[in-house]
């Protein structure tokens, strides 16, 4: 999925295509992040239990200095500092979060509260709590340092985590805020990028 296209608009692109009437997805990518959306069509929609249980693998930038409301780079500010973040400090918390732990998702997510999806609720500015999900994280690795104040990460997670609340608390951990600047899933399951085709190969 490029970047841009909410998950459901992609797979309405492969239902047209396709001809099908039925179809999903085994994980939502937030619009403005790409990479791999393993998409169903017809009766492979059975399989969206089995396939959704699969981790999932990400690189994600981290840009220190800013929170937003939506914890990536498409919301408002809702806070700022000053701190300069090195990569040795960014090394030394990594592993506090690797294992099980309690995530509460955005705010700003596609997860349901009361039949009605998170992000539209809070776009309505209407009141309401999220829940805290059990999460797994199997790998948290650190790859480069891209600009000042912006790290380059990669994780290995289970189903339901989400990275830009992952990020946002990694900057907590430093004492400083963090929003996600950039996102792509390399995998899903067994399926990944390198297998994967652009809408425009389709």
């Amino acid at each position: 999925k490029p970047p841009g296209i909410s998950s459901n608009q992609a797979v309405g692109f492969f239902k047209k295509l396709l001809g099908q009437k039925k179809g999903g997805h085994t994980g939502t990518l937030d619009p403005g992040a790409s990479g791999v959306l393993v998409i169903l069509a017809g009766r492979a929609t059975k399989l969206s239990d089995y396939l959704m249980s699969g981790k999932k693998t990400y690189i994600g930038e981290i840009a220190f200095g800013a929170c937003t409301d939506t914890q990536d780079a498409y919301g408002m500010v809702s806070e700022t500092s000053d701190a300069v973040i090195t990569a040795e400090m960014v090394k030394s918390v990594l592993p506090q979060f690797i294992g099980e732990a309690e995530q509460t998702p955005s705010r700003f997510s596609a997860i349901k509260v009361d039949g009605k999806r998170a992000y539209a609720k809070a776009r309505n500015g209407e009141a309401f709590e999220m829940k805290p999900r059990r999460v797994t994280i199997e790998r948290l690795e650190f790859l480069e340092q891209t600009g000042e104040n912006r790290f380059l990460l990669e994780v290995v997670c289970s189903k339901g985590t989400y990275i830009r609340a992952l990020f946002e608390d990694i900057g907590r951990a430093l004492g400083t805020c963090a929003y996600m600047s950039f996102l792509e899933r390399t995998q899903s399951g067994n399926f990944s990028v390198e297998s994967s085709v652009t809408m425009e190969e389709a």
